[in-house]
């Protein structure tokens, strides 16, 4: 057993030593492994040195903007733009009208059931700030999984447009009319945009800004490429166009394959609340405790941190990238 002193000697070396590793900056070496690879890609003549500074630039240029700036215009922004991916029309105003009116409705509620404001407070800050994040968020993934499913048929109704001899913008105008959903929606905005004055790759820029999605991402980055290398737009969208598709079945598989750890966490996660509330129905005198006793109430609480702590890490555990 080692005495209390050596272990705070330890500690306080991991300490100091992540401390130096946080504030000592970048590694020298590494540093100089990087600009020697950026002098390479701008000098070098072989067409793959070329196509990848194209991509790493291409990649660079299309970073979000929306989180550049911080503070909390920019969180602002960021809620705003969430609310437009739901596609629903929802403002700024209506998502904290209506987590401010459920947040004091449910603390109102509880607080006049039980009097204990220790419970009432808590409750209503979790609800009121967490049922319209999540009413947002489902709406977004319907809206995401939507356009996912026909992106690839949009990509292959370019292609034939480009192979039937019509300009890159005149088949986005007709992937805009001709497919329905949120695909033809944000087609039909890149659209609109170009017929005002701007480029087509400033339409696309902003889009993929908005959307954040993968799939727009290499299509944007496809087009970045294709402009500054040449080469052939419609094969290389009809390749794009396949990947894509092959990229939804390995997510429908994966998705298959963790249902059963998903369920499992399901039920282990809901099994706290079914036997309280299953105890509280046959004895609630004795569950009425949980309401006035402050001690209860807090150790509820903490209870309740670690489920959702378990929760998140079972989540993780089963989420996966492609």
């Amino acid at each position: 057993m080692l005495s209390p002193q050596v272990m705070f000697m330890l500690a306080g070396l991991a300490l100091v030593m992540l401390l130096l590793g946080a504030f000592s900056g970048p590694n020298a070496k590494k540093e100089s492994t990087r600009r020697l690879q950026q002098v390479r890609f701008r000098h070098s003549d072989s067409a793959v040195d070329k196509v990848e500074a194209q991509y790493r630039k291409a990649i660079a240029s299309r970073t979000p903007r929306a989180y550049r700036v911080a503070g909390s215009a920019s969180r602002t922004e960021a809620l705003a733009l969430r609310l437009h991916r739901t596609g629903k029309g929802w403002t700024l105003s209506q998502y904290l009208y209506a987590s401010l009116g459920l947040g004091l409705t449910v603390a109102a509620l509880i607080f006049l059931k039980t009097g204990a404001l220790l419970l009432a407070v808590p409750a209503g800050l979790l609800v009121g700030a967490g049922i319209p994040h999540f009413v947002v968020n489902r709406a977004i993934t319907k809206r995401t999984n939507a356009f996912v499913t026909r992106f690839p048929d949009a990509l292959e109704l370019l292609v034939r447009g480009l192979r039937s001899g019509l300009p890159i913008t005149e088949t986005l105008g007709v992937v805009a009319s001709e497919l329905p959903g949120p695909v033809g929606e944000e087609f039909k905005l890149v659209t609109d945009r170009i017929k005002v004055g701007k480029t087509m790759e400033e339409a696309l820029q902003d889009t993929a800004d908005r959307l954040d999605m993968a799939e727009f991402s290499f299509f944007c980055i496809t087009l970045a490429i294709q402009r500054e290398t040449g080469g052939n737009l419609a094969e290389t969208l009809a390749n794009l166009a396949d990947v894509l598709r092959k990229r939804a079945q390995m997510k429908l598989k994966i998705k298959a394959m963790s249902s059963e750890s998903k369920a499992s966490a399901y039920i282990v996660g809901a099994l706290p609340f079914i036997v309280f509330g299953l105890i509280y129905w046959i004895n609630p005198v004795y569950m009425g405790k949980f309401f006035i006793d402050e001690r209860l109430i807090v150790a509820g609480m903490g209870g309740l941190c670690w489920l959702g702590l378990g929760a998140f890490i079972m989540a993780k555990m089963v989420s996966f990238e492609i």
